[in-house]
Order: C-alpha cells, then sequence, then structure tokens
C-alpha cells in the first residue's frame, strides 16, 4: 500500500466526522481548518487563498469529499515527501477530529479500552482495512486481528469458546464487516481471555500495534558472546524489518549494536557449549553471532521470526506485517475465484440436473399414460371372447417391451447429454486457444503496422535531412564563389594600388625638379583635398602626411618641426619620408586609392602631422 493510500484513509475518518448531517458535504470554513492542520503535520506549503481560488465557482454552499479530492490531490498530497513528516502525528489529529463524533465510551471503570488503546485499535483498523470506501474490515482480517491480541495475551484462540460470545457472530470468512468504531466497540466490549483485565488487553494491543505498525517484530532479553573478550552479556534485543538492534536494557538508551539481515542471511541452532544451553547462530554479512535462550520455546521463536525476515527479504519486500497482509489478501481472492467457480459449477449442475427431471418426468408422464391405456384395453378385453384373450395378453407383452426400449431410450440419452457436455466443454477450451491466437495475430499486426510507421517516419526524416544538405551545398558554392569573385576584386585592386603607387613616385620626383612650379599646385591639391576628406577618412590622414614635402623652402626661412604622436621634432624631413613610404607600401593591402587620391598623396601639405593611424 503506497503513501497516499494510508494518507486518504486518515482524512477520509476526518472528513467523515466534520460531516455532521451525514450528507456527504462539508462547510468550506471547517475545510480551511482541516487543511491547514493537514499542512501543518505534513511539512507542507499552505497556500491559504487556494481553497478559495479552488472552490471560486461553487459559492452556493458545502463541499461534497468528490469536489475536495482535486484540491487536497493537487496542493497537499502531491507535495507530501516520505519520511519528511511524523505519521503518528499526521494520524493523531485526524483521530482527534474522528474520534470525538464517533467514539461513544461509558464510564471510566466500564471501559476496557483506554484513549490510547482505542488510538491504536484504529491506526490497526487502517492499516488492516481495505482501500475502498466508505472503509470497512473484512471478517478475515478481523479474525486475524482477534488471534493476534488473544496469542499476545498468553491465551489460546478457540471460536466456539463462550468467552468471546457476541465476536463469534462478526468472525469468520461468512461473519459481517466491520468499521473502525464498531471494531473498538466489540474489543471493548468484553475480554478476550478469560481472567484477562484491562492491563493485559493494553500490553497486547501494543504489542500487536508494535508489530504491525512500527514494524517490531520480536523484542526480548537474549544472552550474546561477544567478538573480542568471548564473554557472555544479557542484552535486550529487538527485531525491527531487517535490523536485529541490541541494548543493555529494554529502555533503548544504550545501544551495543546491530545485526543486518540479508538475503544471503541464515540463522540456525547449535548445540550447547560453554555452559549455554539453547544456542542459535546468526550468520550475516560475513560475522557469525552466538546467541542464548532461555528456553527451547524462546529460541525456536526468535528463529522463526528471524527466517520470516530474511524469506521476505529473498521475496524482494522489506515489511513483514505488509508482506503477511499481501499474502492474506491473495488467498482470499484465490478463496473468493475458487468459490466463484464453485458456484457456477453448481448453477451448471442443478440446470443440468432440472432438465435431467423434466425429462425423466416427461418419460414417466408417457409411461402413465401407456400404462393408463393398457388398463383401458385390458379392461376392454376382460369383456371380450375369450378367443381374443391370448391376443390382449400379446398385446400386453408388447407394451411391456415398448416400456424396457424407452427406458434404453432414456439412458442413452443420458449417455447422450453427457457427451454433448463434453463437446461443449471441448468447444470452449477451443474458443479459448482461438481467442489467444487471434489477439497474437492482432497484437503482430498492431507491432507491423507500428514498424511500417516508423519506417515511413525514418523516410521522411532521411529526405528532410537531403534537402537540407543539398541545400547547404548550394549555400556553400554560392559564397565559394562570392569569395572568388572577391579574391579577384581585391588582386585587381593591389594591382591598381601598385601603379598608383609608382604614378606617385614618379610625379614625387617630377615636383622636386618643378619647385618653383608647386606653390601654384599647392593651393590645388589642397582644394582637392579638402574634397577627398568627405569620401574616407582613412586617405585623409595619408594626405595630411604627404602635405610637408610640399612646403616651399624659403631663403632664411626655418622649416617647421614636425609634430608627431611622439612629440615636436622626434623626426627629420628624411626619416619622415622613409616612414611615410614604409607605410603606404604596407597599406597597399588596404582600400583602393582613386586616381585623383593617388596624385593628392604625392605631395605632403606643410602642416602635416605624423601621428598613429
Amino acid at each position: 500500500m503506497d503513501l497516499r493510500a494510508e494518507l486518504l484513509k486518515s482524512i477520509w475518518h476526518a472528513f467523515t466526522a466534520l460531516d455532521l448531517e451525514k450528507s456527504g458535504k462539508v462547510s468550506k470554513s471547517q475545510l480551511k481548518v482541516l487543511s491547514h492542520n493537514l499542512c501543518t503535520v505534513l511539512n507542507v506549503p499552505q497556500d491559504p487563498v487556494a481553497l478559495e481560488e479552488h472552490f471560486k465557482d461553487d459559492d452556493t454552499g458545502p463541499v461534497s469529499s468528490h469536489g475536495y479530492m482535486p484540491y487536497l490531490n493537487q496542493y497537499i498530497l502531491d507535495k507530501v515527501r516520505e519520511n519528511c513528516f511524523d505519521k503518528c502525528q499526521f494520524d493523531e489529529v485526524c483521530w482527534m477530529l474522528a474520534a470525538k463524533k464517533n467514539l461513544r465510551r461509558e464510564g471510566r471503570d466500564g471501559n476496557l479500552l483506554s484513549n490510547d488503546d482505542a488510538f491504536k485499535i484504529w491506526r490497526i483498523f487502517n492499516f488492516l482495512s481495505e482501500a475502498k470506501y466508505p472503509l470497512i474490515m473484512l471478517p478475515g482480517e478481523v479474525e486475524f486481528l482477534l488471534r493476534k491480541l488473544t496469542t499476545a495475551m498468553g491465551a489460546h484462540w478457540q471460536e466456539d469458546s463462550p468467552e468471546l460470545g457476541p465476536m463469534a457472530a462478526v468472525i469468520g470468512q461468512n461473519g459481517q464487516e466491520l468499521s473502525a468504531w464498531e471494531l473498538i466497540a466489540l474489543i471493548d466490549s468484553r475480554p478476550l481471555a478469560p481472567g484477562a483485565d484491562r492491563l493485559a488487553l493494553t500490553l497486547a494491543i501494543d504489542e500487536v500495534y508494535q508489530e504491525l505498525l512500527m514494524d517490531i517484530i520480536k523484542k526480548g532479553y537474549l544472552w550474546k558472546k561477544g567478538h573480542k573478550r568471548k564473554n557472555w552479556m544479557e542484552r535486550y534485543f529487538l527485531l525491527k524489518s531487517n535490523i536485529i538492534s541490541y541494548y543493555v536494557h529494554e529502555d533503548l538508551k544504550e545501544k551495543k549494536g546491530v545485526i543486518v539481515l540479508e538475503k544471503v542471511s541464515n540463522v540456525m541452532p547449535i548445540p550447547d557449549k560453554d555452559g549455554r544451553r539453547f544456542l542459535f547462530l546468526i550468520n550475516s554479512s560475513g560475522k557469525c553471532f552466538e546467541i542464548s535462550a532461555s528456553d527451547p520455546r524462546q529460541r525456536q521463536a526468535w528463529i522463526s521470526s528471524i527466517q520470516s525476515v530474511i524469506r521476505v527479504l529473498e521475496d524482494g519486500h522489506v515489511s513483514v506485517a505488509r508482506d503477511m497482509q499481501r499474502r492474506r489478501r491473495e488467498q482470499r481472492e484465490r478463496r473468493g475465484e475458487e468459490r466463484d467457480q464453485l458456484a457456477q459449477h453448481m448453477t451448471d449442475l442443478k440446470e443440468e440436473q432440472e432438465r435431467s427431471r423434466q425429462q425423466l418426468q416427461n418419460l414417466k408422464q408417457s409411461q402413465q399414460e401407456a400404462e393408463m391405456r393398457a388398463l383401458v384395453e385390458e379392461q376392454k378385453r376382460a369383456q371380450a371372447q375369450a378367443e381374443i384373450q391370448e391376443k390382449y395378453e400379446s398385446e400386453l407383452l408388447h407394451d411391456k417391451k415398448v416400456i424396457a426400449e424407452m427406458e434404453v431410450e432414456i439412458k442413452a440419452r443420458e449417455v447422450e447429454t453427457k457427451a454433448h457436455q463434453e463437446r461443449i466443454r471441448e468447444l470452449e477450451e477451443m474458443y479459448q486457444q482461438l481467442s489467444a491466437a487471434l489477439e497474437a495475430e492482432r497484437q503482430a499486426k498492431h507491432e507491423e503496422e507500428a514498424a511500417r510507421e516508423l519506417q515511413a517516419r525514418l523516410l521522411r526524416d532521411e529526405e528532410c535531412k537531403r534537402e537540407e544538405l543539398e541545400h547547404l551545398q548550394e549555400e556553400q558554392e554560392q559564397e565559394l564563389n562570392a569569395t572568388r569573385r572577391e579574391k579577384a576584386e581585391l588582386e585587381r585592386e593591389s594591382i591598381e594600388r601598385q601603379q598608383a603607387l609608382e604614378n606617385a613616385n614618379q610625379q614625387l620626383h617630377n615636383l622636386e625638379s618643378e619647385r618653383e612650379e608647386a606653390q601654384r599646385k599647392h593651393q590645388e591639391i589642397s582644394e582637392k583635398l579638402a574634397s577627398a576628406s568627405t569620401c574616407t577618412q582613412s586617405w585623409r590622414d595619408r594626405v595630411k602626411r604627404c602635405e610637408m614635402l610640399l612646403r616651399p623652402i624659403r631663403p632664411g626661412d626655418r622649416p617647421a618641426p614636425i609634430i608627431s604622436h611622439r612629440g615636436q621634432g622626434a623626426f627629420t624631413q628624411e626619416q619622415f619620408e622613409i616612414e611615410r613610404r614604409m607605410r603606404d607600401m604596407s597599406m597597399g593591402g588596404g582600400k583602393r586609392a582613386s586616381p585623383d587620391q593617388s596624385q593628392h598623396t604625392s605631395q605632403p601639405s606643410p602642416n602635416l602631422t605624423l601621428g598613429p593611424e
């Protein structure tokens, strides 16, 4: 049983307790309080307006259990995490609401169960009840619980015992189903064992409670042999799930160690030694633990409990109580199926018997009618003449022969009926085989269709990928052609720049020989440089570097110092000329200069300032 189903059982008790009018509905204010308490004990963050938002379209009255379940699942149960809250505290909150309405107690002296005992019985009921609402406990589970309690009190269970009294009507396979409050009232009505008092019942309930809900299978004092000192010490052992813990005392305050049981663990009795009797050995995780019991009965009880835990671990389960509950449920289901099959078989037999009885009745009626006709004929023959008496006797013999033949026919029909039933059974078996074969063929066709759909989808994906590859190939070809065109354009531009550079060098030599004409051309070049500066910024910087070469040399005038990024006068005219030529050569791969710009770069301005590009 999962955690959600266990929580829903306790919440169902609380919800039905709030339904005072038994109409199946609870007011929103009560549901708000219930939801707040549930979120608190379950450690779930609460949305204060979620309930109002969830039921904003239903403001006419209280909310039913079907209307509350979606909110409960979405905002509370879906957020619950296992081992993040105290399950006992959660049950106490639901018990407090449910017991206030449903638990009817007499005076304290007249009750066998205390409030704590009733709460434990209520939790045991939730554990053993079926996950069907309203919650009930089946008669077999009731008998199982009563057997457990009786055995825990040291008594023997006997269904015909006069001490059971009214309990005999609700136990066994044919008994009635019980609710939680009926079960508490039943146990509280009279002792389960002769001479049992309230304390014995409380101890028995606590033992069964620890076994079923706390998963404490066995506990008690035993003697254990030490691993190092090899001495025998009395310890209090506690078998819970697949772990055996041992303590100094039964108050469980000082823990001395644990024994972890596994699938490969084993337990077996061993001969007496070291002055100790009733020994048994536990072999687990490569270690051996020698234990001594007080008597053979205690030793056998511990061995049986440990072996049951190992069997549960081999089956892949953890809790012995839940495994036993699962086995009992499966056994009940098998018995129910067998009862249904037996009832169906008895019904078929009764129908067949009824048909045979009807046929026999018809045959008897026919025989009576034949006898009546024979009697009438015999009376007529008695009145007839003596010479035809022999004829009548022969006819009577003939009628008896007919009756014998009819009896033989009846027997033959009975044989035929049995053969017909056998044939029907064979046809039913054949029908089941044909149904199985048809189902297998249908499954094969379904798998074939799925394979065809998968193949078609793979073909479509392959076609899409092929189209994408073709598209990518076309794009690559286009990009390659564009790259080739750009490369050819760059080569052409490089050649043109080289030619422009050669032309500029030639013009520079010409300008050196024609210094007188440079002043006139300087004004024209300055105007062209002003118009070329609007086209590109980079060539403007280059023209400014070259203007310094075109400055006229006047007699008595001192050339203006060159200002560069290194400061005024850092470069001479010759160094500047060399630096300019090297930069022009390195700029050959840049933007292509126009013919006008090539001419402009050959004559620098006298105001040129050398700086970083």
